[in-house]
């Protein structure tokens, strides 16, 4: 059977399942190619290339177990994200392109500091090492630190930096409980929990698959962000920026809370899709 025919058949399959063009287009694509060990620009440009029957079948399973709802990123045990080829599984959050915008912000705060200074950057429940990797990959002589709750989730983290040679530092914490040293972050990025305990949409997609305690928290999401709002201050280094990810309707919450916090120069930025994604401030501790 040729690519072409293949492409269409897995694309009309997930198309029906997912109701939405776009993904469905891609996910068929990143299926096949997966499968093949071809790029997308092979499969458009030789439509017509055989394919065996052992990967076709192997390509119909994995459309089965799509098609049954869970998520292609634990199927194929990866997700990209900044270039980077993360393993991903049941215990971490799935990286989301969303999230890219929260290394971008955090790398043009980067550049606001002295070449001579030896950045310090946290970040604040990694999961798979997703922000924390894309970072060490930008910013190689950056001292990164990454926190997480979860020993399961941190063996990710842990396999992932490994695997692509990213020395980035571990530490199973609930937050800042571990962190001792006081003033020492010129960055902190966060997307920690942040959807409310009675969102509908935690029922839908793939969030039913990934950890409950990385996507709810109390207080219609606000919870974690305010305990990192209030602690940050003590851990960031003078006009050290604090960068947070949260849902398309917190913008106007988190800037209160980071304003009411003592944070300067707060702005919030739209991702990919346009919707208010990352709020970030400056905090000046000496001016306190």
């Amino acid at each position: 059977m040729q690519i072409g025919t293949v492409y269409k058949e897995s694309w009309q399959k997930l198309n029906e399942f997912l109701q939405d063009r776009e993904v469905s287009s891609i996910e068929a694509y990143f299926i096949v190619s997966e499968v093949l060990k071809k790029n997308k620009t092979f499969l458009l440009t030789y439509p017509e290339h055989e394919i065996s029957d052992e990967e076709y079948a192997k390509i119909q399973t994995i459309l089965a177990e799509r098609i049954c709802g869970r998520p292609l990123a634990h199927i194929l045990g990866k997700r990209e994200f900044w270039s980077l080829n993360l393993k991903v599984n049941e215990h971490t959050l799935i990286p989301r392109p969303d999230t890219e915008t929260l290394v971008e912000q955090a790398l043009l705060c980067a550049q606001k500091f002295s070449p001579d200074i030896k950045l310090r950057i946290l970040d604040l429940g990694t999961g798979t090492g997703a922000v924390a990797l894309a970072l060490k990959s930008e910013l190689p002589g950056a001292i990164v630190d990454a926190v997480d709750y979860s020993e399961e989730a941190l063996k990710v983290a842990e396999f992932n930096s490994q695997n692509l040679n990213l020395p980035i530092n571990l530490i199973n914490s609930d937050w800042f409980e571990k962190i001792k040293a006081r003033h020492q972050y010129h960055i902190i990025v966060s997307n920690p929990p942040y959807i409310a305990e009675n969102d509908p949409h935690l029922n839908q997609g793939d969030v039913r698959f990934e950890p409950r305690t990385a996507l709810v928290a109390p207080m219609q999401g606000l919870y974690d962000i305010l305990n990192i709002i209030r602690h940050s201050c003590d851990y960031l280094a003078n006009n050290g920026y604090l960068l947070l990810e949260h849902g398309y309707q917190q913008a106007g919450d988190v800037k209160l809370l980071m304003n009411y916090g003592g944070f300067t120069l707060v702005e919030t930025v739209k991702d990919l899709g346009y919707n208010d994604r990352v709020t970030l401030g400056c905090f000046n501790y000496k001016d306190k």
